[in-house]
């Protein structure tokens, strides 16, 4: 794997002045920091059924092809992106925004931010849960779609987890042939 400098959790800034949002001036979008893991942890257990362990992040933000982002309102972390780069593709590992800042447009903010840190014709995936409607319906806004599913990938209930991909599959060494049927209904 090559080392494109990207992890900007190291950067220093990477300051953007707010755009408007749903409701008004959105949050600050910045680096990841390792001090905004206790405040990424309560919004990754409030959001997630398998949420992850404080040394998952540390571990991801510490690779070299990591884009590690918060969203700061008020000085106080409302929303994070974890998104690694593995041989030729990016993985949208993480994203979440706190329960109580939904519908706000911060994590398509967080997504659109990090898109702008790669280069636009890399391609990018992720797994969603196929129950998860909402975060279906924001990748497929932001480009995604639906390759096929992994499954039983989730270890808390055994669901399956349905593949998406914004780009081409194949430029990241994904056979066509691997590439799955998706079953009606999701």
């Amino acid at each position: 794997m090559r080392n494109s400098g990207l992890n900007v959790t190291a950067r220093t800034s990477i300051h953007h002045p707010t755009e408007p949002d749903q409701e008004g001036p959105g949050p600050e979008i910045r680096p990841l920091a390792y001090g905004d893991l206790p405040l990424v942890i309560s919004i990754e257990r409030r959001s997630f059924g398998s949420p992850w362990s404080v040394g998952m992040f540390a571990l991801e933000m510490s690779k070299p092809d990591t884009i590690g982002l918060a969203a700061v309102d008020a000085g106080r972390v409302v929303g994070y992106l974890v998104l690694s780069r593995f041989d030729r593709a990016w993985h949208l590992m993480n994203v979440a925004t706190a329960p109580e800042q939904r519908r706000r447009g911060i994590a398509s903010r967080l997504i659109r931010e990090a898109f702008g840190l790669i280069a636009g014709d890399e391609p990018v995936t992720l797994e969603v849960r196929p129950t998860n409607r909402s975060a279906i319906g924001l990748y497929e806004r932001l480009g995604f779609r639906s390759f096929g599913l992994r499954r039983g990938y989730y270890p808390d209930n055994g669901e399956d987890a349905l593949i998406m991909w914004k780009g081409d599959p194949e430029a990241a060494g994904v056979p066509a042939e691997s590439i799955g049927e998706i079953p009606a209904g999701i």
